[in-house]
């Protein structure tokens, strides 16, 4: 049997090829490496997924959709605070006049690229006591583990990053230092998002009794603000609404406490009025909103 008969011999059906080359071993998991990033994908349809694709991309285009006539008028230009050319100033950070544009900048143009959709949801949470004992992180850390059941790396190499320690980055009023930990996040994306997002309208916002809905700003507030054009929506719940969800309700005892936490929903939506697409956006997931009667 010659060299070509042979190595036909060893690609068999059902057998895997011969390896040629060893993986590399991770030194942190001490378990081998493949040479390509490996990310896991949907294992099961989601309903929370198909009623954006099927019913609420169409009704947010609808709510949101904004005609112009024409290309849009190039942007005004605005001259910086140092002249660019002069040696003196040239990598100096030079600013415009006026200020930041951010808030100024309008909203892409109305297109099926640009609906609004849900890219991420992010949960933290603070914890003061780990600034004087740090083992206060572990409640924390195993109860957002519990909620979202990611973990570091979950879905594939560098897919998800888990549960992350946040650490002070200045000293703020003498008990805050830069570098100590005071709280942890997560950041869900894709079908685990979605999944929390279930869970959250299905079993815990029902059951919050104190709980009327997301409160709106007043209509004087300013629409330009960082915040008014940065697409995000977040409000807070009470340490009760930790206990409400099945993966904490089911084994409370194995926690020493429940904490609070706030929920940030980040969309793709951009300049002025991205806030209030992205409350569309969040209220058709049956996240209630609510004004206050007095303001």
């Amino acid at each position: 049997m010659g060299p070509h008969g042979k190595a036909r011999s060893l690609l068999r059906f059902g057998r895997p090829p011969p390896i040629t080359k060893p993986l590399r071993i991770n030194l942190r998991t001490k378990l081998p490496q493949p040479p390509v990033k490996i990310v896991t994908r949907e294992f099961a349809p989601c309903r929370l997924e198909d009623h954006y694709h099927t019913t609420l991309q169409e009704d947010v285009m609808y709510m949101t959709y904004i005609h112009e006539l024409g290309p849009r008028p190039p942007p005004r230009d605005i001259r910086l605070k140092y002249d660019p050319e002069n040696p003196y100033s040239k990598y100096r950070h030079n600013p415009q006049v006026g200020g930041s544009q951010m808030g100024r900048k309008p909203p892409p143009p109305s297109s099926p690229e640009t609906v609004t959709r849900l890219e991420a949801i992010q949960i933290h949470t603070m914890a003061k006591d780990a600034l004087q004992n740090r083992s206060s992180l572990l409640g924390v850390i195993m109860a957002l583990r519990a909620l979202t059941g990611e973990t570091s790396q979950g879905g594939g190499q560098h897919a998800v990053r888990g549960v992350e320690i946040i650490r002070g980055k200045k000293a703020v009023g003498g008990w805050i230092r830069p570098g100590a930990p005071v709280g942890a996040k997560v950041t869900l994306k894709g079908q685990s998002m979605y999944d929390f997002l279930g869970t959250l309208i299905e079993f815990v916002l029902p059951r919050l009794r104190e709980f009327d809905g997301v409160m709106l700003p007043p209509p004087s507030a300013n629409v330009r603000t960082p915040s008014a054009v940065s697409g995000v929506v977040s409000f807070g719940l009470s340490p009760t609404a930790m206990g409400f969800f099945p993966q904490i309700e089911v084994n409370m005892d194995a926690y020493p406490r429940l904490y609070g936490f706030h929920l940030h929903f980040i969309t793709n939506a951009t300049g002025v009025g991205a806030q209030d697409r992205a409350r569309a956006l969040v209220s058709g997931f049956q996240i209630p909103f609510v004004r206050n009667a007095n303001l």
